[in-house]
């Protein structure tokens, strides 16, 4: 059997994504057969589409995939037909520390991911999604949501009463807002948009700034905290804003290294690190246990996720180009 598939080919690029079709292997033992019904759009995601981080071979790209089981193989006991499920980005990686090194097992990556109709995969690709989650809500946890509740609960261990510093208004970010209210901590958010600034705000941001009129942003967050510092920042501007992060930073705070959207390389001073005793974490989404313990978290808090907008599977590179011009508030997402 062959489902509709999206392929991007050799190298990456906009013109090299072609619409085809996968062959549907029956379910075997361990494994389970998805109807997929959306994908959630990440930065990686992009990276692999437009060709930065392009595949050597012809690749299914997303790694971010919800839908519905249809076919349960041999000794699964863990999910049924009719089960809504969401992908896993690192399939092997169950739990514990971290296995594997970059994204050579990662779906959309290394691997076929889920810009397709159907697919299947070993048990351990998907989790349950949260109840009463659509397909496209669902999506939008396996990157984004994931790496938010690994850097602050896993990671960092958050408490009530905690100070939280977001950059802009992606999925990550925005995951971290939501995710540090439900622990009851207190969230500052900057971004270069009041309009955005506002939009973080009604979701519960305790301190807004915008970090183009007030380019000393690190040392107005250090205020905001009474100069002690902030407990913890969610570090995805890269190179640009990490120096700024270095100043918010309370004394033995934890920076989450997330993104690198200024870029991949630059200068750092080494003495503040130093000084403050600051832990510098490299974040690269998580485990699936941690995902199931964030799902858990879901259910029981109600937390829905921001979607921004919703793209057709065959307008997968209207979706990317739309990402490009940073307009989006919260989550992408491609309906299948």
């Amino acid at each position: 059997m062959s489902s509709k598939a999206i392929f991007v080919q050799p190298g990456g690029g906009y013109e090299k994504v072609v619409v085809g079709s996968s062959e549907v292997r029956a379910a075997a033992r361990g494994e389970i057969t998805v109807r997929l019904h959306a994908n959630s759009l990440n930065y990686h995601d992009f990276a692999v589409v437009t060709g930065i981080w392009g595949p050597a071979e012809k690749r299914i790209p997303m790694a971010d995939g919800a839908g519905e089981v249809i076919a349960v193989g041999p000794d699964v006991t863990e999910f049924k037909v009719g089960d809504s499920v969401v992908s896993t980005f690192f399939p092997e990686w169950i739990n514990g520390a971290p296995l594997v090194e970059g994204f050579v097992s990662v779906p959309g990556d290394g691997i076929d991911g889920y810009a397709r109709e159907q697919v299947t995969a070993k048990a351990t690709s998907f989790t349950l999604a949260p109840t009463g989650y659509s397909h496209a809500e669902a999506s939008t946890l396996t990157t984004a949501g994931l790496t938010a509740w690994r850097a602050l609960m896993a990671d960092d261990s958050l408490k009530p009463g905690d100070t939280v510093l977001v950059q802009g208004t992606g999925g990550v970010s925005i995951f971290a807002l939501q995710f540090a209210k439900m622990a009851g901590a207190t969230v500052i958010a900057t971004s270069s948009s009041d309009e955005k600034l506002e939009r973080l705000k009604a979701l519960g941001a305790d301190h807004v700034i915008n970090y183009r009129r007030d380019l000393n942003w690190g040392e107005t967050a250090r205020a905001l905290t009474g100069g002690r510092g902030v407990d913890h920042i969610i570090e995805v501007g890269g190179p640009a804003t990490l120096e700024q992060s270095m100043i918010a930073i309370r004394v033995a705070g934890h920076i989450s290294v997330i993104g690198i959207l200024s870029g991949v390389s630059g200068a750092m001073n080494f003495v503040p690190a130093l000084i403050k005793q600051v832990r510098l974490q490299g974040v690269l989404v998580g485990s699936r246990s941690q995902q199931q313990d964030m799902i858990r978290a879901i259910n029981a808090n109600g937390m829905r996720p921001i979607i921004d907008r919703h793209f057709l599977l065959s307008e997968i590179v209207e979706a990317f180009k739309y990402q490009e011009t940073n307009q989006h508030f919260g989550k992408i997402c491609l309906d299948i």
